[in-house]
């Protein structure tokens, strides 16, 4: 990805909105952007990888987002965007009367910010879609150029503990390498809630250049493991191992180099087994024990992902 192109949506009413761009419509299947961006500032994550948002536009201009200098007027469609452009709709009529709302604005800045501070882009890497694409007008009702400004002031400071894992939360790209509790642990939240907010469910895939919603932190309360999946035992794929080895990586007890699999095999059965014997926690006269248990699964959890 080289670069985030706003759009407006020429739709109203955010459920509405959100289906569109998650779905697509007769002739363009979705996602039709990677996030579309409320009115009351919620960032709803619809897409990652390829999404058809920008469509055909001037390759200069994707030259001088590359370079960060000053863009040309887009009179070329020789370049497909879609391969080049993170994507967010933001839902407005386009119609030039429909409101800005702050809240709004506000989450469109943060979006871009992250996704520039993710890469190493300065707000040059932000452009519209009228930018992009001859005869394009969005996003009306705002200039890119006081856009690219609020960014730019956004990324001169250090995120702050506020910015990034404050109680309003905030995005995340996921790049080579990470985990869901990797990322968790970076922004103090436990990776069940990453993963709930953004709809992943087990086996918990994430991919490079995938954009996060990063709950904020709970108010108060204590930690809550997840529930226990039922049926999980040694030697069976169903449900998965994957949770289980994730959370087990994550406490020390299984190889960070064990690749994940829904298989609740032998590495993993070890590493059980040590666990248990650790917490006196395995059936009486199996100090080897490789099940793991309600209360084993409680008390794993909290000690990964509890604070």
């Amino acid at each position: 990805m080289n670069g985030v192109v706003i759009h407006h949506t020429v739709t109203s009413g955010t459920a509405n909105t959100v289906n569109i761009c998650e779905r697509g419509y007769d002739g363009l299947p979705g996602p039709l952007c990677h996030g579309v961006i409320a009115k009351d500032g919620t960032v709803h994550l619809v897409g990652y990888g390829r999404a058809n948002h920008a469509g055909r536009g001037d390759g200069d201009v994707l030259s001088a987002v590359i370079a960060e200098r000053t863009l040309p007027s887009a009179n070329e469609t020789d370049t497909d965007g879609n391969t080049y452009f993170y994507g967010f709709e933001c839902e407005n009529l386009g119609d030039g009367l429909d409101p800005w709302p702050a809240a709004q604005l506000d989450a469109i800045e943060r979006a871009a910010a992250a996704l520039c501070r993710a890469h190493g882009w300065s707000a040059a890497s932000v452009i519209g879609h009228r930018e992009w694409q001859p005869g394009k007008i969005d996003p009306e009702g705002f200039t890119m150029g006081w856009l690219r400004d609020r960014v730019a002031g956004r990324l001169k400071s250090k995120p702050t503990a506020g910015d990034s894992a404050g109680s309003s939360g905030s995005t995340y790209v996921i790049k080579s390498g990470d985990t869901l509790a990797g990322i968790g642990k970076r922004f103090g939240v436990s990776w069940e809630r990453i993963a709930q907010a953004n709809k992943i469910t087990a086996p918990y895939v994430i991919k490079p250049g995938q954009l996060l919603t990063i709950p904020g932190k709970a108010s108060g309360g204590m930690y809550s493991p997840p529930p226990f999946p039922d049926g999980l035992a040694p030697g069976h794929s169903s449900p998965s191992a994957k949770g289980l080895q994730q959370a087990l990586k994550d406490t020390g007890w299984l190889d960070p180099s064990v690749p994940f699999a829904d298989a609740y095999g032998p590495q993993t059965q070890r590493a059980v087994a040590g666990f248990n014997r650790k917490h006196n926690l395995f059936t009486t006269g199996r100090p080897d024990d490789p099940a793991i248990g309600r209360r084993g699964w409680d008390l794993l959890h909290r000690l990964a992902y509890g604070s």
